[in-house]
């Protein structure tokens, strides 16, 4: 909230709340935006403050707000024509109002306190108003913004909502990838059920070729979905989207990225690559090159779906409810295993390499799948299905889930709780001996014991059946069957 008090003494003006330098800064372009706007305020003292006094406030979106309560203190403007609404935008010197970041989040909140209306920045603006509730107006500059206080040249509510017509995502076809059935299989289940996968294989058999591929596999994000994703997304691009993000986000950061940059933080925290990749995919490729701390702070992400930064003075919550896709060679050469090349590793150095990605990470992730190399038969075979047909599938199954998890977001079977597998993952009697049976073989954990439940509950859903039989289950099972060798727990 912006509080300001004009009083007889040296004209100057003063903010006070804990604002840093852009906020300060902004005396100088209210200034001359109100002068170039043909207002003029007589020289007095002002002291201009941001409340509540122990936030530190940053950006470049108090500007507007801070322009207007000015002129409303000097007499220019009602103080009526203020109340019930809520004004961010940075000005430029001339009264032009640009764009902020985070102008979704911020008609977010306007709603959520019940106010009549808020004035953003005219890019900001269709973006903001597709929560609905609360009118957004457009405004591009001061003078406007006067104007449509004043009611004397009121501006028409933006429209929002998602385009009617949403632009095909381009990206490489399924059918361009010769062999590797099981690995694709795998990534088709994957995304029906928003489950997590991983590739382990030596270099140039195709696993990152794979990844690149599953963007097209996913169906697009709905309104809800949307709006959770464009909000996070509007508080640190560079030039923040204008419109709602339509496609599901595919994050892949360089190995070299920090755990500030995996899961956020900063003095000022923001979203890091798992809240970026919210409601899509987060791309780890050459898993066990990444830092250790890196991996093992996405462990809350992973299961809890956020992640929590805590600072001095703040404590911050940011969805992070993603599915994970990984890459990695099975040794540092890549060839361990390998029919086609010969690994020179010693087992020590093999096993150092495997232990970089910790056993607890491992048993988070759903489908841990072999992709060999490719033969030459194999790669002047025949192409195999395209994107087009393997989408129609995952979005039929994801249907089915839609419509048995309505309640709940995302409505995928990888977010299943307790109660949901009780209900929805009842395999046949066979099944459940098939399942038995694995538990003591493969000494699996309780963690893989629900996950393989998961699998097999969206393997279910891909053939449209409604009972989990011994085919999805077995399906499910050898998922799991390279746990023991890279050290997972089962």
């Amino acid at each position: 909230m912006v509080e300001v008090d004009v009083h007889n003494g040296l004209p100057q003006m003063i903010i006070v709340g804990l604002a840093d330098a852009s906020v300060r800064e902004s005396r100088e372009r209210v200034r001359s935006a109100i002068k170039n706007c043909g207002f003029d305020l007589p020289p007095r003292a002002v002291v201009i403050n941001l409340a509540p006094a122990d936030l530190r406030k940053e950006g470049n979106h108090l500007d507007l707000a801070i322009a207007l309560a000015l002129m409303a203190a000097h007499g220019q403007i009602p103080d009526s024509a203020l109340e019930g609404r809520m004004l961010c935008g940075e000005l430029g010197l001339d009264g032009t109002i640009r764009p902020i970041r985070g102008g979704l989040s911020i008609a977010d909140l306007a709603t959520r306190e019940g106010l009549r209306e808020v004035l953003l920045p005219r890019p900001n603006a269709d973006q903001a108003a597709a929560l609905g509730g609360i009118p957004v107006i457009p405004v591009r500059s001061l003078g406007e913004a006067v104007s449509h206080l004043l009611d004397e040249d009121p501006i028409d509510a933006a429209q929002g909502g998602l385009d009617p017509l949403v632009a095909a995502l381009e990206v490489p076809d399924l059918a361009e990838v010769r062999g590797q059935e099981a690995a694709k299989r795998a990534l088709e289940v994957a995304a029906a059920g928003g489950h997590n996968l991983l590739f382990i294989g030596p270099p140039g058999s195709g696993k990152t070729m794979l990844a690149r591929r599953l963007p097209g596999l996913l169906p697009p994000l709905h309104l809800a979905e949307s709006i959770a994703v464009t909000k996070i997304h509007s508080l640190v691009a560079e030039e923040p989207p204008s419109r709602l993000l339509q496609q599901r986000p595919f994050r892949s950061p360089h190995p070299g990225v920090s755990t500030a940059g995996m899961i956020g933080g900063g003095s000022i925290p923001r979203p890091g690559e798992a809240s970026l990749a919210h409601g899509g995919v987060l791309f780890l490729d050459e898993l066990p090159e990444f830092h250790r701390d890196a991996l093992e702070s996405l462990r809350q992400p992973l299961e809890e779906g956020k992640v929590t930064v805590v600072r001095t003075r703040a404590r911050l919550e940011f969805p992070a409810r993603f599915a994970l896709l990984a890459a990695m060679n099975p040794c540092p050469c890549g060839h361990f295993g390998d029919v086609r090349g010969q690994c020179r590793c010693p087992a020590p150095t093999v096993e150092r390499y495997r232990s970089r990605v910790s056993g607890p990470l491992l048993d988070r992730i759903d489908l841990h799948v072999e992709v060999p190399s490719v033969s030459l038969e194999e790669l002047r075979g025949r192409s195999g299905e395209p994107t087009a047909v393997v989408a129609a599938r995952v979005l039929a199954a994801r249907d089915l889930q839609r419509q048995r998890f309505a309640q709940r977001v995302p409505p995928v079977n990888a977010s299943m709780g307790p109660e949901d597998l009780e209900t929805w993952c009842r395999p046949s009697d066979a099944a459940r001996r098939l399942l038995d049976a694995a538990f003591e073989r493969l000494g699996l954990s309780a963690r893989a014991m629900t996950r393989i439940l998961k699998v097999a509950r969206t393997i279910a859903d891909l053939a449209q059946s409604e009972t989990i039989e011994t085919a999805h289950v077995a399906e499910a099972i050898q998922y799991r069957s390279l746990d023991r060798r890279m050290g997972g727990g089962g």
